[in-house]
């Protein structure tokens, strides 16, 4: 694959204060790198004035697009929405705090490029560069989640939840048209989907810092998460990840 058109998808709540800036230092790398892109920005129902700083930053570069409703889904619906939009040949999505640097995408594109349609980034890969980690009972809180993952669903990446995924336009469409999970366990369901189509994933390093302003609060949305897991799981069971035949 070698893509042409490049869409980023960017999900957001309650981010005014950041995301102009940020949404700037996006297009700034793309334009330096892309010949066509595009950065498709969900307003998951923020109640600040996220999607009036979106607003102005699209008046001022044509390239930023703006999905917006008024009830906060969840980040994975607001991730489904933007990649199920996007037109681009390649298509990722990562966090506007940008924990995961904006470079990480090159690098994303040049494993599409090379027949792998499902690239994700992974803070616990051997050459990955982690500059400033999360508390240590949220890392412990996300291996035991981790652990979970594989002894329930047999995925076998250590890192289902960095910010960074990429994927062909065709890939995209196809997990994300039978993804369910709205919330934060929506990484490991499309994982779970790709591997039941059938697509490679590869997982990529990456110099990741982390965000002491991130939303994920594992501890307390504990109990919701695990019942997210256990619909995965039974989702997967009744075959509802896979292509009708």
């Amino acid at each position: 694959m070698n893509p042409t058109f490049i869409s980023v998808i960017v999900p957001a709540y309650n981010e005014g204060s950041c995301i102009r800036s940020n949404l700037k230092k996006i297009v700034d790398y793309l334009s330096t790198r892309f010949s066509q892109f595009e950065v498709i920005v969900v307003d998951d129902g923020s109640s600040d004035d996220t999607p009036k700083q979106v607003s102005l930053a699209a008046q001022e570069e044509r390239r930023i697009k703006l999905i917006s409703y008024s009830t906060n889904r969840g980040k994975g619906f607001a991730v489904r929405e933007g990649v199920l939009a996007a037109q681009g040949d390649a298509v990722c999505f990562t966090d506007v705090d940008l924990s995961t640097p904006v470079e990480a995408i090159e690098k994303g594109m040049k494993d599409l490029e090379e027949s792998c349609p499902v690239v994700i980034a992974s803070r616990r890969h051997a050459e990955s560069v982690v500059l400033l980690h999360q508390h240590w009972g949220r890392e412990t809180v996300g291996r035991l989640f981790n652990l979970f993952i594989k002894i329930l669903l047999s995925l076998p990446f250590p890192d289902t939840q960095c910010g960074l995924k990429c994927f062909t336009r065709e890939a995209g469409r196809s997990i994300f048209s039978l993804a369910r999970i709205d919330g934060f366990a929506f990484d490991v369901e499309i994982l779970v989907i790709a591997r039941r189509l059938g697509y490679r994933v590869k997982e990529i390093p990456v110099c990741w810092t982390n965000s002491p302003q991130s939303k994920v609060r594992p501890l307390r949305d504990l109990s919701r998460v695990i019942g997210d897991l256990l619909n995965i799981y039974r989702n997967d069971r009744a075959g509802l990840y896979s292509v009708p035949e």
